[in-house]
């Protein structure tokens, strides 16, 4: 395996990694309305799970207020049960053509709380991009065994890696730095 080829497959997967801890980030509520939060909530609609998304029109009039307008009326009650029972930690209000979902300005107890669950995502993104490393590493292993490359080549390989792997370390890093400002800055 020569070193670009290996750079290239190396950066893909860890690509995907930093995109996952990105959209982890989106759905923090960081005291500010984002549609993002409500994107892994799902309505039972006519008996199947349908992403709210998919069932009404999300907007965002202010910094601490989301509107859902459902397409369908009779979905309003769905909609709101769905939320009551996700993890999001605020209550609708329904006033008969829209759902309001009001976001208080977190407490500082409630922004340390946040602050923790972005260290932890930021945490295991490093434990899957060290995976990664580690799933390369052992291939470059397997192909010096099996006399498919040199042993400079390995340990050629295995620098290579690790110069990517700890320049998506720092990404991460500056990322969780990036997202802790902003919960503490609200």
């Amino acid at each position: 395996m020569n070193i670009k080829a290996l750079n290239k497959d190396i950066s893909g997967k860890m690509d995907k990694t930093i995109t996952a801890l990105e959209n982890e980030f989106r759905s923090i509520n960081a005291g500010r309305a984002n549609p993002a939060l409500l994107e892994r909530i799902s309505a039972d609609y006519y008996g199947v799970p349908t992403p709210i998304n998919q069932m009404a029109a999300i907007q965002t009039p202010d910094a601490r207020t989301l509107l859902i307008q459902p397409w369908d009326k009779s979905a309003m009650k769905l909609i709101t049960k769905a939320i009551q029972a996700s993890d999001i930690g605020i209550n609708p209000t329904d006033d008969g053509s829209v759902i309001r979902l009001v976001f208080p300005a977190p407490t500082e107890e409630r922004r340390k709380e946040l602050c923790k669950k972005v260290s932890k995502m930021g945490e295991e993104a490093k434990v899957a991009i060290r995976n990664i490393r580690r799933d390369f590493v052992d291939q470059l292993k397997a192909q010096k065994k099996n006399n498919e490359i040199t042993e400079d080549e390995q340990k050629d390989g295995e620098k290579e890696v690790q110069n990517v792997t700890d320049n998506y370390i720092k990404t991460i890093d500056k990322m969780v730095k990036d997202k802790e400002n902003e919960v503490l800055s609200i």
